[in-house]
């Protein structure tokens, strides 16, 4: 029989669980989110001023600079008006997708010939001179080198433009950390222990009483198959099925967000109750900006969840 739900047949708990997964993500967001973008602006400004500099001010965009400094196409896009997008930028250049991406990566293919190369990295400079932000750049007007201080607000501007994106991934990745974070202190204040060195990190019998953090487990989807789960918890009162819980962290920033991945989990789940039973435990620790339409969705695919303000609810697995 599948395990009793949690929270996904819960509906008339949804509206006041969201107002206060929301209230917590905010709070979080506010004192972590200013130091990640101010380090990350520093970081970013001197990079952006290094592109500049390999570019002697932007004035020297030619296939030889760019092939010297492929890292500096992602600060080069931000130099123009508008700011371009990787794919804007392929498309207006007529350009190879695969270029570019190795150049957002800083490097270069490796079986391009030298010809073409350079005929692609053309393409890439003219679009991108032809767009530069001169209100920013006033020096390329003028003809003339640019001061320090000109430089230096230039290369500010740009960097801001570069940063939204770059300080959000630390963003992101800190608030998976927070989450997998929180989850280990609740486990342990239960009196579980984590296996910091399982090996392979695959599923395993482990002894009860334990959690790893990062696990593939096995799935009957084809050879060397597995699935990829955040944490595998073995209860200190181990079940009957001998099976584990298995926990998948979620965090949303935004409903949109969270809509756009509304079904991430969806083939975890399925690849789970195929191998292993619809018995199998699995849920979300869900923390951030999940509405109703992103829960129904998760209801509707069998999937259920613990809120990361209420993580008492793990008891219901045995945890």
């Amino acid at each position: 029989m599948p395990p009793d739900r949690i929270n996904a047949d819960k509906p008339h708990l949804w509206k006041a669980d969201i107002a206060a997964s929301v209230d917590q993500f905010n709070q979080w967001f506010m004192r972590f989110a200013p130091l990640a973008f101010r380090s990350t602006r520093v970081k970013t400004t001197e990079h952006v001023k290094a592109a500049l500099l390999a570019t002697r001010d932007l004035r020297s965009l030619d296939a030889a600079t760019l092939k010297s400094n492929p890292s500096a196409l992602s600060t080069l896009r931000m130099c123009t008006a508008p700011p371009l997008a990787v794919d804007r930028l392929i498309g207006l250049a007529d350009a190879s997708k695969n270029l570019v991406g190795r150049m957002e990566e800083g490097k270069l293919p490796t079986k391009l010939k030298d010809q073409d190369l350079d005929a692609e990295l053309s393409k890439l400079c003219r679009i991108l001179a032809k767009l530069l932000d001169r209100d920013i750049f006033p020096w390329l007007d003028a003809a003339k080198d640019p001061t320090d201080h000109e430089r230096d607000r230039a290369a500010t501007i740009v960097a801001d433009r570069l940063n939204s994106a770059t300080a959000m991934d630390s963003v992101d990745s800190a608030r998976k950390l927070r989450q997998l974070s929180v989850l280990s202190v609740y486990l342990e204040s239960r009196g579980y222990r984590e296996i910091l060195d399982p090996g392979r990190k695959v599923y395993s019998w482990n002894e009860p009483g334990t959690y790893t953090i990062f696990v593939a487990v096995p799935a009957a989807m084809g050879k060397n198959a597995f699935l990829y789960v955040d944490a595998l918890v073995q209860p200190i009162e181990r079940r009957a099925d001998d099976l584990p819980v298995l926990v998948q962290t979620e965090s949303r920033g935004s409903f949109a967000e969270a809509m756009r991945h509304r079904m991430a989990h969806q083939d975890t789940a399925r690849g789970l109750r195929m191998t292993y039973g619809d018995e199998m435990p699995f849920a979300l620790m869900l923390g951030g900006y999940f509405g109703g339409d992103f829960l129904g969705t998760q209801a509707a695919e069998g999937i259920d969840w613990v809120w990361q303000h209420r993580l008492g609810d793990f008891q219901k697995l045995g945890l």
